[in-house]
């Protein structure tokens, strides 16, 4: 294990500064600063390989010498201090910086002209050609091993591989995932999976941290293969002759003009080769990096250090899930249904046809007659014109998004207890926590990146997890305590923690008496909550409760993590409430490493909301039902309060349900796959069919559109500007990374134009203009603005209008009219539909890592599919023997509402008699099992909650659902990192400026 740092939590703002003096000359700068760093920001650069900023100092290549006190030192291991002097321009120091790059060369071939990484960020090439080598001293020599191309994103050529070991450091420290190793002791060292596996037959979850670090080609997209650069391409037994022809040619020659020769080719590829910052389209966390484009061609993703949210961090659909975006299937120009099928249209006619009917609609049947759902995958300027045009060309309150099936029973617990509808901190604030206790949340799937900053706390910093949850996931795995509660029962052990708090000296009484309301009444509300009422209700042992609760009370800060595990029940709100109650009874607000983090699902499902796709609020959580905000807002879109409704909307549940009874005769929905995520299947179709006129906007042919009377091509978020809102509160811009394909259109420009027909002439020509407009208004977005979020940076609101943001909530005030926080007190209530003797069995449902919603993004192409192909449901072995259940073997699961055909497959992951379903493949999918039943709080329906039958169905058994070579079915081997010490105590090891007998070794 290397002196290691984590990679997205920022080293605290140095005060101190020193001088540091190199080869004569002094340099200025922050001390503990690592020296590469500190000088790189001098413009001085020293010879590197293996350092990455990202992952501290490996100490693997010997490149980067320089001498201190008269003595060699890697330089990659000193920190900027006071006192150090350093020289690089000795005869020794030099010897040995070239005697690294010579045994770096020995297990490496240059071929960089036709290399598909010499695109200009290949650090080995731009390392050699800065230290201008007069030529080669060891010659390569091949290593006894194939190039596995096993897996579908990238690909390992060991006989590339210079052994630095970045990809190890990635694998084990930053993502945590803990496949990729380098035994040292081998007689031909190599990275290794899984301690030798092929990769696709190992826990590899394909994140792309190694390829991300990888100095060289050894690890490279397959997107960069094979026609990176003009001659790439070639075949390659031509290929390795023209190889060979250069080789003769250095030896006489020596490396200096082939040198020369690459860096032009290098050159070449620049102008055609376009890098733009994006923002992530899936999950909440909100991922950036660059995308490395020619033309429409995505040649790889990049992540970076400065990236606010995930540094160089990426999942496997961020790095490598963008294959939709030139999938065939995509809309490209407007469709309009005639006689009950659907003919291409120009813009103007579809555009037309949409405004003539909307108006129509409203002046016959009212203004809340039309319903309008917003996308979560949109953006924020998006949304906002989204609740524009309903509040204000239409007149409705009846505008919604995503969140009303995820995110809103948390944000009405926070509005309860804390009065912000979002995380309390940043991915930093869950780093630095002393325990993270995460509840109905599949992090390591759901919000990976997040996860895997979790598990580098735990690996690092001793952090200490506890995990609530229905099903053994990673993170149940990894926790220092696994309880698993009964379906629909964690409000009852939050509020028992919470008396036991009171009962038993860790209620943080200093902080409750000064910062929090209805102190008394909350306590006096949790009589019922016993330990013992607990273990009753949840079926944990009393004694494993009371060591989650004393855990939670000796610790000096706490997180609290959730997702739908919680939110998708009946009481979702009542529960989002109880955990936050928890938190405010031990003091864990407004503290660094402190605080409530309900997970967002969507890419921009927190924005979505933030910027006013909700019923009864408009951007900023500012209430359609205050005046005084009616007033304001009316005054800044240039209307009379009285245009302006000022009763709250119908949401989406109510919306599908008004549509059935002909109250709702219009609906408009943004890219949002409502026909498919939607609870109750049938009884939603049933209500879209009964509509008047129905539009859906999107990227592809959806199962909602399929409903549609006109069918508007959306773009998405590569092909225009905009801004995302993660879970964090964090906002950042994203920019047009190619054009819109065929005739699509950014959803801001169609709904620009659409308003324009129906009277109301905005005149936004980008979507920069849309934010400042909404920052003028909306108080929490006060001074946002895209200077303020230009390149790398971000903001977390509220931002003040000076551009002050808020990383961390409530240090000094909580968002209640008088600054303090209330407990809220609550009762237990059952869950509406339990298992009875028809349907005995509780049914469970989820994301899985490798796939998205209902795959309208991740389901196109080959890459991603092939890892889970098949629908499937997870028995757990017990309830396997009972009924004579076997992998693949095919079932039928029923639930009052409908049944589904899938096959089985048996895993320890679920236990009992719960089984668990994906949410992703097959339509129409799990919501043919779902029901009405809601929390009544927020309508949020409670897929979490659906009893169900399980029937062995006589078919012949298929292989097992999820593939063999799966990453679930891998063995994980865990380890410090890639350890400088095991090489060098190899007898064939000599220290630079020595030579060394076996350089393509070690």
């Amino acid at each position: 294990m290397n002196e290691y740092q984590l990679p997205a939590l920022p080293a605290a703002k140095a005060v101190a500064e020193c001088t540091v003096v190199l080869d004569g000359h002094p340099y200025r700068g922050p001390v503990g600063m690592p020296l590469i760093d500190f000088l790189a920001r001098h413009g001085v650069n020293l010879p590197h390989v293996c350092y990455h900023p990202s992952l501290g100092p490996l100490q693997t290549c010997d490149v980067c010498w320089v001498e201190s006190g008269g003595e060699l030192v890697r330089s990659c291991s000193l920190r900027a201090a006071d006192g150090l002097v350093l020289t690089t321009a000795t005869d020794v120091s030099r010897a040995a910086r070239e005697e690294g790059m010579d045994r770096l060369l020995a297990k490496h071939e240059l071929y960089c002209t036709v290399c598909e990484h010499n695109s200009g960020d290949c650090t080995l090439h731009n390392t050699m050609v800065d230290m201008r080598l007069p030529v080669q001293r060891y010659p390569y020599q091949r290593k006894p091993y194939d190039k596995d191309e096993t897996n579908p994103f990238y690909t390992y050529d060991p006989d590339q591989c210079i052994l630095c070991g970045r990809c190890v450091e990635a694998c084990q420290n930053v993502e945590v995932n803990e496949t990729l190793s380098i035994d040292f002791t081998e007689e031909h060292p190599r990275v290794r999976w899984d301690g030798g596996k092929p990769i696709h037959e190992s826990s590899c979850v394909s994140c792309g941290h190694c390829v991300t670090v990888c100095p060289c080609n050894a690890l490279l997209e397959r997107t960069m293969q094979p026609d990176a650069g003009p001659f790439t391409a070639l075949p390659q037994p031509l290929k390795r002759k023209a190889i060979d022809l250069v080789k003769s040619w250095e030896s006489t020659i020596g490396a200096r003009p082939i040198a020369a020769l690459s860096v032009i080719d290098m050159h070449w590829r620049q102008p055609e080769i376009r890098r733009t910052k994006t923002v992530c389209t899936y999950c909440g966390v909100g991922c950036s990096f660059e995308m490395w484009t020619r033309d429409r061609q995505l040649l790889k993703v990049q992540p970076v250090a400065d990236a606010p949210a995930n540094g160089i961090s990426t999942c496997v659909k961020g790095k490598f899930g963008w294959d939709f975006i030139n999938d065939p299937q995509r809309l490209t120009t407007p469709l309009i249904r005639e006689d009950g099928r659907f003919r291409e249209a120009s813009w103007d006619e579809a555009l037309d046809l949409v405004a003539r009917r909307l108006i129509e609609i409203r002046d016959r049947h009212g203004p809340d007659s039309i319903g309008f759902i917003g996308s979560s995958k949109a953006s924020n300027e998006e949304a906002y014109l989204t609740q524009k045009i309903a509040r204000l060309v239409i007149g409705t309150n009846n505008v919604d998004n995503s969140s009303r099936y995820c995110q809103n029973p948390a944000t009405m617990g926070l509005f309860r207890t804390v009065g912000y509808g979002g995380d309390a901190g940043t991915i930093d604030d869950l780093q630095k926590a002393d325990l993270v206790v995460i509840v109905g949340s599949n992090t390591a799937e759901n919000h990976p990146v997040i996860a895997s900053r979790l598990k580098a706390a735990r690996k690092h910093r001793g952090q200490q997890s506890i995990v609530f949850d229905t099903r053994r996931h990673e993170m149940a795995e990894r926790a220092d305590l696994y309880l698993e509660p009964r379906a629909s029962t964690d409000l009852v052990w939050a509020s028992a923690f919470a008396r036991y708090m009171f009962d038993h000296g860790y209620a943080d009484r200093e902080f409750l008496a000064q910062r929090v309301s209805n102190v008394e009444a909350y306590r006096r509300s949790l009589e019922p909550f016993t330990m013992a009422f607990a273990a009753r209700v949840t079926g944990i042992d009393e004694a494993r409760l009371t060591e989650a609760a004393e855990r939670i009370g000796r610790a000096r800060s706490v997180c609290i993590v959730w997702a739908m595990g919680i939110t998708q029940h009946t009481h979702g709100a009542d529960t989002s409430t109880a955990l936050s109650n928890l938190l405010l009874v031990t003091g864990n607000y407004g503290r660094p490493g402190t605080g409530g983090f309900p997970m967002r699902g969507h890419n921009n499902v927190q924005g979505a909301s933030d910027f006013g796709c909700l019923k009864d609020v408009y951007p900023g959580y500012e209430k359609v039902t205050d005046a005084a905000m009616r007033e304001k807002w009316a005054r800044a879109w240039g209307v009379a309060p009285e245009a302006l409704s000022n009763r709250p909307g119908a949401d989406n549940f109510l919306m599908v349900e008004e549509a059935a009874q002909k109250r709702v005769r219009a609906m408009f929905v943004i890219g949002e796959e409502t026909a498919f995520s939607d609870s109750d299947t049938e009884n939603v179709h049933r209500a879209f069919e009964s509509l008047d006129f129905m539009v859906v906007q999107d990227l592809f042919f959806s199962r909602t559109a399929e409903f549609a009377d006109v069918v508007l091509p959306g773009c998405p978020s590569t092909e225009k500007d905009g801004t995302f809102v993660n879970t964090e509160r964090r906002i950042q811009r994203f920019y047009e990374v190619m054009p819109p394909l065929g005739e699509s259109r950014p959803d801001w420009r169609i709904l620009t134009d659409l308003a324009a027909r129906m009277g109301h002439a905005w005149g936004y020509t980008h979507p920069s203009q849309i934010m400042a407009e909404c920052a003028s208004i909306a108080k929490i977005f006060k001074g946002v603005s895209y200077e303020r979020l230009e390149g790398w940076k971000s903001l977390c609101w509220p931002v003040d209008e000076n551009g002050h943001d808020t990383p961390l909530l409530y240090t000094d005030r909580f968002h209640t009219d008088d600054g303090r926080a209330t407990l809220y007190p609550l009762e237990w209530k059952a869950p509406a539909e339990k298992a009875d003797t028809e349907y005995d069995l509780t049914l469970d449902n989820g994301r899985m890592l490798e796939q998205f919603q209902g795959n309208n993004q991740t389901g196109r192409g080959t890459r991603l599919w092939s890892s889970a192909p098949e629908w499937f449901v997870e028995v757990s072995p017990e309830l396997a023997r009972e009924r004579g259940i076997e992998d693949g073997a095919w079932v039928r699961v029923s639930s009052r509402r409908g049944s589904v055909e899938l096959r089985a497959l048996v895993t320890g992951r679920v236990s009992g008699r719960t089984l668990f379903v994906p949410i992703h493949q097959g339509k129409p999918g799990v919501n043919e099992l779902t029901g009405e039943h809601h929390d009544p709080d927020v309508n949020t329906p409670a897929y979490k909650e659906t009893a169900v039958r399980l029937d062995v169905l006589p078919r012949r058994h298929g292989a097992p659902p999820l593939p063999r070579n799966n990453f679930r079915n891998g063995q994980r081997t865990p380890n410090a990192g890639v350890d400088a010490h095991v090489k060098w105590a190899r007898e064939d090891y000599a220290p630079p400026p020595e030579h060394s007998p076996h350089p393509e070794r070690c």
